[in-house]
């Protein structure tokens, strides 16, 4: 098992796809506390997590959210989880909760499907800078 430090999250998404390439940018960005470290579905330590955590990425395509030690989430959940470790006003994120969670997903999954075609896609994970790579598993 990759070695993980207790008080990190990892976040894996689609190393592939435009759209989350553009969140994990973004969640990097509002990370102050310095809390997550991510992972590619498609490289090895995505792998190894994946069945650690026993998903399987053909049926689950979607953002994981891994607390080591606690939990994983899904889909709407680990979205609306990630944006609650921001502060100040994705706090606000939390009035999502109104809807449950399988409308949320019904939503996610229809952004998921189609992202491809909205977003675009890349021939290969992205390579983060110098400055981003302590950031990611290897």
């Amino acid at each position: 098992m990759i070695d993980i430090p207790k008080d990190k999250k990892i976040i894996l998404t689609d190393g592939v796809c435009n759209l989350c390439n553009g969140i994990v940018l973004k969640i990097i960005k509002y990370d102050m506390r310095n809390t997550f470290l991510f992972a590619n579905l498609q490289s090895e330590a995505g792998k190894e997590l994946t069945k650690y955590l026993g998903i399987d990425t053909k049926k689950i395509d979607a953002i994981i959210l891994y607390e080591p030690g606690v939990s994983y989430e899904i889909k709407s959940n680990a979205a609306l989880k990630i944006m609650d470790d921001f502060g100040g006003f994705w706090k606000l994120t939390f009035v999502l909760r109104v809807f449950p969670v399988s409308f949320r997903d019904v939503i996610y999954d229809i952004i998921a499907k189609n992202r491809y075609k909205w977003f675009g896609k890349k021939e290969s994970c992205m390579m983060p800078t110098p400055e981003m790579k302590a950031k990611f598993l290897s």
